[in-house]
């Protein structure tokens, strides 16, 4: 298990914090595109892309941040 000081802690919580955002408002962006008759397909799936991607990393830092304790 990685063992983090209070400095990685923040940084890692301050990033994670800073994706979901992100990941909201690329969510809220994807929906007001997709309900405009003008939507670009194109940009539609690079915006999905990118939310996988960031849903990826918010993955990654809970599992560092939140490890799984065995009991």
């Amino acid at each position: 298990m990685l063992q983090l000081d209070k400095e990685q802690e923040a940084q890692y919580g301050l990033e994670l914090a800073t994706k979901r955002q992100e990941h909201a408002d690329l969510d809220a962006a994807i929906h007001t595109l997709t309900q405009s008759q003008f939507a670009d397909r194109m940009l539609v799936q690079r915006l999905k892309k990118r939310k996988l991607a960031l849903k990826d990393r918010i993955v990654q830092l809970e599992s560092i941040l939140l490890p799984d304790i065995i009991a």
